[in-house]
């Protein structure tokens, strides 16, 4: 009949509405109660549950059960704060500073920031947040002699928005490198994860008008967040992300 729901659809929509009012961790039902509950076979079942794992709604152990995933951050390549990109996903924000000082930085962020070996710069660290659950640590470096102050202002908020706001020095061009590593004890006790986990490791140095003024260092927790763009044979890999 035209237009009949399949039992397959059904399923899949009800299993997709439930795991909408659990929380990320929280079991579902065996596939024997799921195949009674909605009185459909053990394939379609199983069909359904494999649809939504690979689209991350859920997660399988053997041997434990089915549960619902944690919702990832999924972030196209491109320039913008952590604050507009977890709004435009739909998350609230947050910021956790952690350290603050003014000191000398080391070799890498010197010649990044194209300072001498004795200049001293702001340094920050902050835990970033998407709806209270710890999505990445940013440790940052910047041109204490653009950013006079910097270190007095709120820095829970926005740092780019500021950086624009209130210096005039708008974040328009980065340079950015991603690579993974495995949590370490430190990393894993800010994030909440358990030590070697897989982390997206941020390389990135941000300019203003080609001043270099951040040079920074984000460790992503990899369950949480995900990157994605797209490609084409004209694409000159230009795409950054801040």
């Amino acid at each position: 009949m035209a237009g009949r729901v399949t039992k397959q659809a059904q399923l899949r929509s009800a299993l997709t509405t439930l795991c909408a009012t659990l929380r990320p961790g929280e079991m579902l039902p065996s596939e024997r109660q799921l195949c009674d509950d909605y009185r459909v076979s053990r394939m379609t079942v199983r069909e359904v549950l494999s649809q939504l794992e690979s689209e991350g709604v859920i997660t399988r152990i053997p041997g434990k059960g089915t549960f619902v995933a944690e919702r990832v951050a999924r972030s196209r390549l491109h320039m913008a704060s952590f604050s507009d990109d977890m709004r435009r996903l739909g998350r609230t924000p947050s910021t956790v500073v952690l350290h603050s000082d003014y000191a000398v930085p080391p070799p890498a962020s010197v010649t990044a920031l194209g300072l001498t070996a004795t200049a001293k710069a702001f340094h920050l660290v902050r835990l970033r947040l998407a709806d209270g659950l710890p999505m990445s640590i940013d440790d940052g470096w910047y041109r204490a002699d653009l950013l006079p102050g910097l270190l007095e202002r709120d820095l829970t908020q926005s740092l780019y928005a500021l950086l624009a706001k209130e210096y005039d020095c708008p974040i328009d061009r980065a340079e950015q490198s991603v690579r993974a590593v495995a949590a370490d004890e430190r990393h894993a006790g800010w994030l909440g994860t358990e030590l070697g986990s897989p982390l997206l490791a941020f390389d990135r140095m941000s300019y203003s008008r080609d001043r270099c003024v951040e040079h920074a260092q984000s460790w992503y927790r990899a369950d949480r967040y995900q990157v994605y763009m797209t490609v084409s044979a004209e694409d000159n890999g230009n795409q950054t992300s801040g």
